[in-house]
């Protein structure tokens, strides 16, 4: 099982899946109940990889938002390792580029299509559903998605490496 983050300054979006991608629990919590989580203290539990987005520089002036995230970034990470879980931090352009066209942008939404074509092909609202009738993306939010997106990127690299 996999733990994959989108971090933010104060919060991040997360979920956790299995090894083929299935979504098993996800949310967006405050940074310092989602470190409980990572930690173990808190539910959900069972997973044994942790992977982090990672924020990269791109030589253009950044706040404190960023710095703050930043911060965020190495708790997770070290809150992790203190469980001797395997962390992987993962630039967003490569989840981007995995997803879309290496060519293009990759913008969020295209990432969201293309997850959507994979995984809920033909369903309505890209793949939520509705309260009767939930969708495998039932529940998704903006964050979630990124998460969602990091966590079938590392998945797929992991099963290519076992090629």
């Amino acid at each position: 099982m996999l733990l994959a983050i989108d971090p933010g300054p104060t919060v991040s979006a997360w979920i956790v899946v299995s090894d083929d991608s299935e979504p098993s629990h996800f949310g967006k919590d405050d940074n310092a109940s989602l470190r409980e989580i990572v930690l173990g203290l808190a539910p959900p539990r069972g997973f044994d990889r942790v992977a982090i987005e990672n924020v990269t520089s791109y030589g253009q002036t950044v706040g404190r938002e960023v710095f703050d995230t930043c911060r965020w970034i190495g708790r997770f990470e070290e809150a992790a390792e203190a469980t001797g879980r395997r962390v992987e931090l993962v630039p967003r352009r490569a989840v981007r580029r995995h997803h879309c066209d290496p060519s293009s942008q990759g913008s969020d939404r295209e990432v969201i299509w293309a997850l959507c074509d994979r995984f809920a092909p033909g369903q309505p609202n890209f793949g939520k559903g509705t309260v009767k009738a939930p969708g495998f993306f039932h529940g998704f939010k903006k964050d979630v998605w990124q998460a969602y997106a990091l966590a079938v990127y590392v998945n797929d690299k992991k099963m290519v490496s076992l090629l």
